[in-house]
């Protein structure tokens, strides 16, 4: 693979996780600058990796490609192109958390590489893995590969959502495509900002503007940024797209499937028959 630095074993970086979070968190809506909102989301990660894999774990599976809570699955949908043409792709994964999508592709004779920013979720890519894909801790603004190093790149969930420049990180993943690659990503459906983040009828009824870009902040009582998302309405994610040098091919907003019961966060069977819960972009590099 025409990369930067060798990152056939291991983690490419290990940093301690960082103190823990507050119980008294206090939720906003304010600026979160890109060294804040970077730093807010390695620590939180770093802080909630146990637990997310706990809860989340037994629906992800060790080697399953989900693109969000629908339960949306690769071998279904195969945004990223047919499964038998992905044998000898080289694949970036962005925000892989565990690596579970990874490991996946790797099943189907792709190459790929899981790159997370926070160390502790690359600890449990370890423990499910035992280090059979190989692990990168990186920031997805600042990606430590040469340009084009990949032929396809995916992120489910991952970074985008978190980051407050998310044209830089378009621009990033293009640079270490090859030309032709596609880029496919999955957010949390723009609409949804709009609505309580309750899985219950409480989260039906629009409470907020869906045109406030102001991102949800979580912070402590010295008002040091625990946790960041930012909001960007779906014109924005499109015009994110095209900044970052991408053709937008589709835009996927799964259904809610009749076999999913569970509820995850503010998603649930409820609000996924209603609204759209997640929206995937499936991009194209020139």
């Amino acid at each position: 693979m025409n990369q930067e630095d060798d990152v056939s074993e291991g983690v490419y970086e290990a940093i301690d996780a960082e103190a823990g979070e507050s119980d008294d968190a206090e939720a906003t809506r304010r600026d979160a600058g890109e060294a804040e909102s970077s730093r807010a989301s390695r620590g939180w990660w770093d802080r909630n990796a146990d637990e997310y894999q706990s809860e989340h774990g037994a629906f992800l599976g060790d080697d399953r490609f989900v693109w969000g809570p629908e339960g949306l699955d690769e071998a279904d949908a195969a945004l990223l192109g047919p499964a038998a043409a992905l044998h000898g792709k080289d694949v970036l994964e962005i925000g892989a958390g565990a690596a579970q999508c990874s490991r996946w592709l790797a099943a189907r004779g792709a190459r790929p590489v899981a790159l997370d920013l926070s160390h502790r979720q690359l600890q449990h890519a370890l423990r499910i893995g035992d280090g059979d894909v190989p692990l990168v801790q990186a920031d997805a603004g600042a990606l430590p590969f040469r340009d084009g190093s990949f032929d396809l790149a995916c992120s489910a969930y991952g970074a985008v959502p978190f980051v407050a420049d998310p044209v830089n990180v378009m621009r990033e993943v293009r640079r270490v495509l090859r030309p032709g690659g596609r880029w496919v990503f999955s957010v949390t459906h723009p609409i949804r900002w709009a609505f309580p983040d309750e899985p219950g009828a409480e989260g039906l009824s629009v409470s907020a503007s869906y045109f406030d870009r102001t991102p949800y902040v979580e912070q402590d009582e010295t008002g040091e940024a625990l946790y960041v998302e930012h909001h960007r309405t779906l014109g924005d994610r499109v015009r994110d797209v095209v900044a970052g040098g991408f053709r937008l091919l589709d835009l996927v907003e799964p259904e809610w499937p009749a076999w999913n019961s569970q509820e995850w966060g503010g998603w649930s069977p409820l609000r996924g028959h209603l609204i759209p819960g997640t929206a995937i972009f499936v991009c194209e590099r020139d």
